[in-house]
């Protein structure tokens, strides 16, 4: 049976551009279990498209391959390639997304997508990598290759690193990284970072427009319209609005600051 395939792309629905990778996919490897994580990351956003999937890959089976175009330097100098990490495979440009999904884990092994009898066609679109070379080579991953198959060995992917809260005494100053659909705002602050320095501590943050004491445990402990902090099933820290879009209504931004204050019990 075909390894699992996913697909995380910036391309939207209301073009072929994904329908067309798909169909390279099932051509080369029928039957393949093809499944969506998104086709809505912001156009290039890079670390966009690493954050969501990082939040999916631990839920797919081992030798899941994960197919990820978004590719802000197609037809430059930026390599195409496939890793295996673990026990999962990833396809797609190598302009940092893979490091910041890896995290400070290194690939086990990786190859640069340069054989041309891999890929759709010899002459492949200076502008659409996706159908041309990636897509023949996840296909090749999915239905039980190596990358050995696939092209030279390189050592080192290229770096890209996350933007890290500050810390100190008093509190957390962190960003919003990513913005969901109904509007919650998740930042870069996680539980275990935020329960070490508050310490016993209450927490008062300034996010948009609003200023929210402690944290709830869920979405619905608030009356509905209300402001709120919450760790999320991502488990860092995210601020959402009971019922409502927190993002409008706080006039939140992807990248705004978001500031925690730690205080004791008497208001120090």
């Amino acid at each position: 049976m075909p390894r699992t395939l996913t697909l995380t792309t910036d391309f939207g629905t209301q073009d072929a551009y994904v329908a067309a990778m798909k169909g390279v996919i099932l051509e080369r490897c029928p039957g393949a279990p093809l499944v969506d994580v998104t086709h809505e990351i912001a156009p290039q956003d890079v670390m966009e498209a690493a954050f969501v999937l990082r939040q999916a890959v631990p839920y797919f089976p081992d030798q899941a391959v994960h197919l990820v175009v978004v590719d802000p330097g197609v037809g430059t100098e930026r390599r195409p390639v496939a890793l295996r990490a673990g026990d999962h495979f990833f396809v797609g440009p190598d302009n940092g997304l893979f490091s910041l999904v890896l995290g400070e884990d290194a690939p086990d092994e990786i190859a640069v997508l340069d054989d041309p009898e891999r890929w759709r066609t010899p002459d492949p679109s200076t502008t659409f990598h996706g159908r041309d070379i990636f897509a023949p080579a996840a296909a090749h991953l999915a239905a039980g290759g190596t990358l050995s198959g696939l092209g030279s060995r390189a050592e080192e992917l290229q770096p890209l690193r996350w933007a890290l809260p500050i810390t100190d005494d008093q509190g957390i100053q962190g960003w919003t990284v990513h913005i969901d659909r109904f509007g919650n705002c998740i930042t870069n602050v996680p539980q275990g970072l935020f329960e070490e320095h508050a310490n016993g501590r209450t927490a008062k943050c300034y996010a948009g427009s609003a200023i929210l004491e402690g944290v709830a445990p869920t979405y619905g402990a608030v009356a509905e319209g209300e402001p709120l902090l919450v760790f999320g099933s991502s488990g860092f820290l995210e601020v959402a609005v009971s019922g409502g879009n927190a993002a409008k209504l706080l006039g939140i931004q992807k990248g705004d600051s978001v500031d925690v204050v730690f205080q004791s019990a008497d208001g120090a």
